[in-house]
């Protein structure tokens, strides 16, 4: 077993370790070499708390392994970890998303219980082995994956998870296959623990593991070195096709969603969408060829057409299509009494608005602007017109709308005249009182509420300009 260290020189490396072989084998392999290749090396273990009494075991070993070599070592607890989820972790894929939240946070400098200091990592490395990587493809090939599933398991930037922090993971034993690595734990004596669950054929991983690599290498002699190969020709390709994305500037994030505008070329499309499936929600890892098929397609349908998969609604605009987590489509229906809300600063319904007098906002403009890093709005509206009843809401069915100078619409057909995507109609929000919406916040305010010659009291609505805010996306 002899990893390539040499382009993880001089970096601050945190080793992922279970107290499991591959995982003791890595921070082993890596304290032995670190003076050589400048790396300054430490180690976080992740208690799920899944098998009991066994994992608060295995994460002592490690506790106590790592102490031995004085090398740093950043503890987590599930039961211990804020989190608004107390229930305890129930399946794998809880337990990966809970250890990437993990490895986020020992990215950062900070001060432990203890008091001591924890001085932050450039990466979080992983025992991911070649049969690993072989696993992986086969698994993702049997569910129908494109050839971005097929690049297995590499090196990875991610961008934008919970945390904010960008996580770096490295996997110095890729190169390295399951037979090595139990030799070289077997030379050195390296400790370890063993995992009950690796033994069990719950999970799938596990029975392509025990089942079908063993036959498949029975079958085919040196089935994962050739899986392997494949691998990193497909992360070739991807990498290829990722430059291309952003060459022609094909995906867009916004406050609303992911935009993919309008490809053609099938194969460059497909892998727009899917980097802007991640780009939305990192986990999502049950996306199929015929997902992306669908948001091909979805290109050349009418205006307004959707699709929804994965808990992702994609839309069709002009130009473009934009994919919205469910998350922020399902915020309909929040109701704030509207009395009260004068000359403050206000998050109506999530989205910052703010309602001031005419005159502290002449006085004040520039500096309540700089709430916003987009273009305002400002309607201006008689405060006095506006019924004790009223409330700050998003959209209901049955609104109607009094146009400014105009008739009574149904609201739906008033965003329909401006323009407005149905994606972000769910985010506007209104003045209401009952189905009679007065002010369309950042759009227009109803003729019910209008300024005239008689108006003591003359307020502003301040908000994002909804029709500009969708143009420039």
């Amino acid at each position: 077993m002899k990893p390539n260290l040499e382009k993880y020189s001089g970096l601050k490396i945190c080793v992922a370790v279970s107290g499991g072989k591959d995982s003791m084998a890595l921070l082993n392999y890596l304290y032995l070499n670190a003076v050589e290749f400048n790396i300054e090396l430490s180690a976080l273990n992740c208690d799920h708390g899944m098998r009991g009494e066994n994992s608060a075991r295995d994460s002592a070993f490690v506790k106590e392994w790592c102490k031995q070599r004085k090398i740093p070592l950043l503890t987590f607890v599930w039961k211990d970890f804020d989190c608004e989820e107390k229930t305890g972790l129930k399946s794998e894929n809880e337990a990966r998303d809970w250890r990437r939240k993990c490895y986020c946070k020992a990215m950062s400098p900070q001060k432990l219980a203890d008091g001591t200091l924890w001085r932050g990592v450039d990466a979080v490395a992983t025992a991911h082995h070649k049969n690993d990587n072989a696993e992986s493809v086969l698994f993702n090939l049997a569910r129908g994956s494109g050839l971005a599933g097929l690049k297995g398991i590499t090196d990875s930037q991610l961008n934008g998870l919970d945390s904010g922090v960008n996580l770096k993971l490295i996997r110095p034993l890729i190169c390295c296959s399951r037979a090595e690595i139990d030799e070289y734990v077997r030379v050195n004596g390296v400790e370890y623990v063993e995992d009950e669950s690796n033994f069990t054929e719950n999970y799938t991983r596990n029975k392509i593991r025990m089942r079908v690599l063993p036959e498949l290498e029975k079958t085919v002699g040196g089935a994962v070195e050739n899986i392997y190969r494949f691998s990193r020709l497909a992360a070739e390709d991807e990498e290829y096709f990722d430059k291309l994305i952003a060459d022609k500037g094909l995906i867009k994030l916004t406050d609303f969603g992911a935009e993919i505008y309008f490809c053609e070329e099938k194969a460059v499309f497909k892998r727009a969408a899917l980097k802007a499936v991640y780009l939305l929600k990192q986990n999502v890892r049950d996306y199929t060829s015929e997902h992306l098929q669908r948001l091909f397609g979805l290109q050349f349908a009418e205006n307004g057409k959707k699709f929804e998969f994965l808990n992702i609604t994609a839309y069709k605009e002009d130009g473009k299509l934009v994919l919205c987590s469910k998350n922020i489509l399902d915020e309909a229906f929040k109701i704030q009494p509207f009395c009260g809300y004068k000359d403050e600063e206000q998050f109506f319904c999530g989205e910052l608005c703010e309602i001031f007098s005419a005159e502290r906002l002449e006085k004040e403009f520039e500096t309540l602007s700089r709430c916003f890093s987009y273009k305002l709005k400002i309607l201006k509206f008689d405060y006095d017109r506006i019924p004790e009843s009223a409330v700050i809401r998003f959209v209901k069915p049955g609104d109607k709308f009094r146009k400014f100078g105009g008739g009574t619409k149904n609201l739906g057909d008033f965003f329909t005249d401006k323009k407005i995507p149905v994606r972000i109609r769910n985010k506007i929000p209104l003045i209401a009182d009952g189905q009679n919406v007065l002010a369309v916040c950042g759009v227009e305010i109803s003729e019910i509420i209008k300024v005239t010659k008689d108006t003591v009291n003359v307020y502003c609505v301040i908000c994002a300009d909804y029709r500009d805010l969708n143009e420039k996306e």
